[in-house]
């Protein structure tokens, strides 16, 4: 069934924005009877049936209530080596589809994009359309955040994961030695392309967090995060 996220669901009738009810007249040619899904995000879906499509605005009736089950067990934060042209889009959309929590672009000595704070700001939103847009099409329970580019060590700073994992090329643990099943939270570094310099690699084990392996093979940097995240939730349970 469809889902939309809104800001607030009252009791009753719902009227939809008028981005929302084209989307859905238009985009999707979902006619008066069809039934979706709304959620605020809080952790309950709507099941609603559309009553009336007029004058491009769609107007709904909430059927019934119910607990989403679809958010994972885990909660998982990617801190992403800034990429070149629109790679980050890429991975948004599927860390999405995975499950992620958050994403968060870090600026790494090997980052060759650096937009300024001008460029920066419009790349969020855009980001940030593109979750909302990955959580509806997967049926999300939540929208991903999609947090402001920090440089590395701003960010490593910050995080308060349960375990904080780098995957790094130049080896580490097979994930499966130092993930538990029932883990709450972790988080995982990715670097951009050609890769974390040294210096960086120290510093996010300076803070505390544990080498992994991704197999023998050098993945691409849009390719990893996705290959790192499938591996966490199959390991903790969440592709079962």
């Amino acid at each position: 069934m469809r889902k939309l996220f809104v800001d607030f669901i009252p009791q009753g009738k719902v009227i939809l924005n008028q981005e929302q009810s084209r989307h859905i007249a238009k985009s999707l040619r979902m006619r008066t009877g069809d039934m979706l899904t709304l959620t605020c995000g809080d952790g309950d879906d709507y099941g609603c049936i559309i009553d009336e499509i007029n004058a491009g605005q769609v107007t709904l009736s909430v059927c019934y209530k119910q607990a989403d089950n679809s958010e994972p067990t885990v909660k998982v934060s990617l801190f992403q080596g800034v990429p070149k042209n629109d790679k980050m889009e890429d991975i948004i959309q599927k860390c999405t589809e995975l499950g992620v929590t958050a994403i968060k672009p870090v600026l790494t000595n090997r980052s060759v994009s650096r937009p300024d704070e001008k460029s920066a700001k419009k790349k969020l939103i855009r980001y940030q359309r593109i979750a909302l847009e990955s959580a509806q099409q997967s049926g999300r329970g939540i929208v991903p955040e999609i947090c402001e580019m920090e440089t590395l060590e701003q960010a490593v700073k910050k995080d308060s994961s349960d375990l904080k994992i780098l995957f790094y090329e130049g080896g580490g643990e097979p994930l499966s030695k130092i993930l538990e099943k029932d883990i709450k939270s972790v988080s995982f570094y990715i670097g951009p392309e050609g890769g974390f310099e040294e210096s960086e690699v120290e510093l996010i084990k300076k803070y505390g967090a544990e080498v992994a392996s991704l197999g023998k093979r050098i993945l691409r940097t849009q390719t990893a995060p996705v290959a790192a995240l499938t591996a966490i939730m199959l390991l903790t349970g969440n592709l079962e």
